[in-house]
């Protein structure tokens, strides 16, 4: 008996709590939240919108939603366009050069084979007096007079030389002695080499020829591919020089 009155006491008071935490809980909560509200709703300064002025606020909050997000996709689109603009490659170095001489047979060929490079102003040419070399002199410089040229002659004959004359006449090389005349420059070199080991050290090599009209070229603004190309037609038709150039 005692113990189904201690079982049901115990089930009252567990009804009680949990009715107090239900309900009177509940209420007490609902009376917090109104009185949290009541101060933020002030009715005296709500004002009640005509069906015109409703739709005029709709109109221009629309357009300030729907420019936001679009923002996000035109800083995109620029950020894109800026990476697929490509870095601009270095500038190539542009060359001067100077090309020539040149006969004029030499000139003519050379210029029908620069035409594919189509130049134009980039090209120009230069007439030049030079010397066409016909020959190579081997000798001993002017001595000045006719006896100083003798006595030279004289030390000669004495190292065992004998083909060799005395160059007389009204020209630049009057009392020079002549020591052999060549039609390269290389035949020219071997004999000069010959005499310094028979004791002649004076002698020296003068190209003879006539003076005439030659042609040198010179070549601005232009790429190093375009220099070889260059380059490689000069020496198709002439063994003229090459020389870089302002």
């Amino acid at each position: 008996m005692l113990r189904f009155v201690f079982w049901s006491l115990l089930f009252l008071n567990a009804a009680l709590f949990a009715y107090a935490q239900v309900f009177l809980g509940a209420s007490k909560g609902s009376e917090e939240e109104r009185a949290r509200i009541k101060p933020q709703l002030e009715a005296a300064r709500l004002t009640l919108l005509t069906n015109e002025q409703a739709e005029a606020a709709k109109a221009v909050a629309t357009p300030a939603a729907a420019a936001e997000p679009a923002s996000a996709p035109a800083a995109a689109s620029g950020q894109a366009s800026a990476a697929a603009v490509p870095a601009a490659a270095p500038a190539k170095p542009l060359l001067c050069i100077d090309v020539g001489t040149f006969s004029a047979g030499e000139a003519k060929r050379f210029e029908s084979r620069l035409a594919a490079l189509d130049l134009g102003e980039r090209q120009s040419r230069q007439a030049v007096q030079a010397q066409d070399v016909t020959s190579y002199l081997v000798n001993i410089p002017p001595q000045g007079s006719k006896e100083a040229a003798d006595r030279k002659a004289g030390e000669l004959r004495n190292l065992g030389l004998t083909n060799f004359f005395i160059m007389q006449g009204e020209s630049p090389l009057k009392w020079a002695i002549s020591l052999g005349v060549f039609k390269t420059e290389s035949g020219a070199q071997t004999l000069l080499a010959q005499l310094n080991k028979q004791g002649v050290h004076t002698a020296r090599i003068t190209p003879r020829g006539p003076q005439a009209t030659r042609y040198v070229y010179r070549f601005r603004d232009i790429e190093a591919d375009t220099r070889e190309r260059v380059v490689a037609a000069a020496d198709a038709v002439s063994d003229a020089e090459t020389k870089n150039c302002r």
